[in-house]
């Protein structure tokens, strides 16, 4: 009977663990670069990221030059961004994939790197932005994209740790404190 009930115990607790042993972190990704070349997010690990929704037709365009700035300040601290242009909302971001990368290095010298145009919401949602988006994948939280140039911060062992709505300044005190570790997201 002892052996019965510690094999049903070992049982329970070895199904109640899968879920979370199971659990993608974002290294389990591979995208496309905006130039079409593979790029698997295993290459980040040890590094925090900030992936975010971007549109070059949108009144958060201008955070193109935050977002630069950022980099610019934290790259070399284990810091890095990934942009991902999206033509979710109101039809934003129109152009292909060439005509996104010339706009962003003429009108913001842009030189984070960025992915080729996805779907972040939808039946089509790409399955990080799936990842992002859903407690059910991530563990986390469930956080709906709302708009253009929402942030999801990944932590250095590719677990997504936050968000930060798109309205939030990229260079705003939230987001400076979770890459320089002075501040927890919740």
């Amino acid at each position: 009977m002892k052996t019965l009930s510690f094999f049903t115990l070992l049982l329970f607790l070895s199904s109640a663990l899968t879920p979370a042993q199971d659990r993608k972190t974002l290294y389990d990704f591979s995208v496309n670069s905006i130039n079409g070349n593979d790029y698997n997010l295993s290459q980040l690990k040890g590094k925090k990221v900030l992936i975010v929704n971007t549109a070059s037709k949108c009144g958060n365009t201008p955070q193109y030059a935050e977002l630069q700035e950022l980099y610019d300040t934290y790259n070399d601290k284990g810091f890095i961004i990934i942009g991902f242009p999206a033509n979710n909302f109101m039809s934003q971001e129109p152009g292909t994939n060439e005509e996104i990368a010339t706009f962003c290095r003429i009108n913001y010298g842009v030189t984070f790197p960025m992915m080729e145009k996805i779907s972040v919401k939808g039946k089509d949602m790409h399955p990080l932005y799936a990842w992002l988006t859903q407690k059910s994948q991530n563990g986390k939280f469930d956080a709906e994209v709302s708009w253009n140039f929402q942030k999801f911060m990944i932590d250095e062992k590719g677990n997504v740790v936050g968000f930060a709505k798109p309205t939030t300044n990229p260079m705003s005190d939230e987001i400076v404190n979770w890459i320089k570790g002075t501040e927890i997201i919740k």
